[in-house]
């Protein structure tokens, strides 16, 4: 993945993977980060200069964004990032309490005592990101933790759905997450999810999942529109 400036997009770098998927991740990494925000126009020229890539790759991967509604046409504007509105991101939430919900079920169904090694490092190191009050980190530490999951789940269905779900309320969560209340109680829930799972407490590893999302949810939502 290509690192995002604060100034802006990074050039990306020349690798195997096609670059239309390149594009496509790095210009989700800067809106999950916050580089690109909510309402910004998006400016074809700038974003092949930043990135140094043509118009043509370029636009292949704006069009598959666009596609999955996280970036829009507006008649003033042009191209934007797309704002969420209050109701989409209930619905979002609500959608990614029952995801959490399901694939801890099924990582508990099929987990071995080297996958709950696995699960316990994530989560200490996504404990050390909350404490660190550091977003990005606290960002990257989370996906790690829920790809861990997933993986041992056999659930990429849900990999996938998750990324693109929390990508939408991006712009909630980097105001959610670095409240120090939130960032708290969000280690207490962590602990909590992982002290289920590690008891193969199926019941009681659903609803922290649940209750970790639904806790998000309250405090994401005093920021939507």
């Amino acid at each position: 993945m290509s690192d995002i400036h604060e100034s802006g997009l990074a050039p990306i770098a020349q690798e195997t993977a096609p670059l239309r998927l390149r594009i496509i991740e790095t210009m989700r990494t800067a809106i999950e980060r916050g580089t690109l925000k909510p309402g910004e126009r998006l400016v074809e020229k700038d974003l092949c200069q930043q990135m140094c890539v043509s118009r043509t790759s370029l636009r292949e991967a704006l069009r598959e964004l666009e596609a999955e509604r996280i970036i829009a046409q507006t008649s003033a504007r042009g191209l934007t990032v797309v704002k969420i509105s209050r109701r989409d991101a209930e619905n979002v939430y609500s959608i990614r309490a029952d995801v959490e919900a399901l694939i801890v079920e099924q990582f508990i169904r099929v987990a071995t005592p080297e996958d709950l090694r696995g699960l316990t490092q994530g989560a200490n190191e996504l404990i050390r990101a909350y404490k660190s009050s550091d977003f990005i980190a606290i960002v990257e530490a989370k996906r790690v933790f829920y790809r861990h999951i997933c993986k041992v789940a056999d659930n990429l269905v849900a990999l996938e759905l998750l990324s693109r779900l929390t990508l939408r309320t991006a712009q909630l969560r980097s105001k959610s997450m670095t409240r120090l209340d939130r960032q708290a109680q969000s280690i207490e829930e962590i602990e909590s999810l992982v002290a289920a799972i590690k008891a193969r407490d199926v019941d009681a590893a659903r609803l922290a999942a649940k209750r970790h999302v639904e806790h998000a949810a309250a405090s994401a939502l005093q920021f939507a529109g």
